[in-house]
């Protein structure tokens, strides 16, 4: 029996000539064999994923044959040319976005370097996605828009983390340094709270012990020294510029509810004690500014 072709196209009711991020339409097709697209541009981001059946899809640098559970973005301004197999044609769904957060959103995502093709699993929430967008202009409702950017920052999560698992380390030191990165972050991020390294060590998924060995070897010092130089290097900066902050507030806002011994650790590591600092910077600020911890 022939393959009846069909095609459907739902376009945002809402249109925002200034927006930042804008989801323009979305839609779905069964194609008929060998169904040629372009070569051609287009001024805007456009995904399609495959729901079934086999394809072609050619960009600047890359070929590539794709099938089932597939996608491929097409970003604006590259010449491109997609086309449907001669016995198996593909039936997909396909979204298109811009605005000028829209490049950040796809680089964010991990569409780097020429990457334009993402490979997902059974559970993607990529092609339902796709679908609620369709529904939700269809429904022709002021909210449309709106849940259109939710669904749309849900897929590319989806496609972060799938082009993430996807990197090919160069080694061991690689992925050393990315948990170094995340011990960081976790702790610039949580300083202010009593937390505890078994805490991050927990959070992180990895044992404390080896988070401590990396961390010393990549930082020169242990997650607990790391720690305490960033408490009371915040707490420099609030008793520069909060004067109506006592000592005892200031090193609860940097998660050391002990004050006296956050006072005998700045003292250590300053060389002045809290009191002192505040009173040497008031007389002397660019000179203070510079104390290193």
């Amino acid at each position: 029996m022939p393959i009846q072709e069909t095609y459907s196209v739902a376009s945002n009711p809402v249109y925002h000539d200034q927006s930042p991020l804008h989801v323009l339409f979305a839609g779905e097709s069964q194609t008929k064999p060998l169904h040629i697209v372009g070569p051609k541009i287009y001024d805007y981001y456009l995904l399609h994923y495959v729901e079934s059946g086999r394809g072609q899809f050619r960009s600047e640098q890359h070929f590539y044959e794709l099938g089932e559970g597939s996608c491929f973005l097409i970003h604006p301004g590259r010449l491109i040319s997609y086309a449907s197999d001669v016995s198996d044609p593909w039936r997909y769904r396909w979204m298109a976005f811009s605005g000028s957060d829209a490049k950040t959103l796809v680089e964010n995502a991990g569409f780097t370097g020429g990457q334009c093709v993402l490979f997902t699993g059974p559970e993607s929430l990529i092609p339902s996605s796709i679908s609620h967008i369709s529904n939700a202009f269809y429904s022709k409702k002021e909210s449309a828009d709106m849940a259109a950017l939710g669904y749309l920052y849900l897929m590319f999560s989806e496609a972060r983390e799938i082009l993430a698992s996807e990197i090919r380390l160069t080694g061991i030191e690689s992925q050393v340094q990315r948990t170094v990165k995340q011990m960081i972050h976790y702790l610039s991020a949580q300083y202010a709270h009593p937390v505890s390294i078994e805490q991050m060590s927990e959070s992180l998924g990895y044992n404390r012990a080896y988070l401590s060995r990396i961390f010393k070897k990549e930082t020169g010092m242990s997650p607990v020294t790391y720690l305490l130089k960033l408490r009371i290097d915040k707490s420099r900066k609030l008793l520069r510029e909060r004067p109506e902050l006592s000592i005892e507030q200031i090193a609860a806002s940097v998660g050391l509810t002990d004050a006296l011994y956050f006072s005998r650790q700045f003292k250590r590591l300053c060389g002045h004690s809290p009191s002192q600092y505040r009173a040497l910077v008031a007389a002397s600020p660019v000179s203070m500014h510079d104390c290193l911890v």
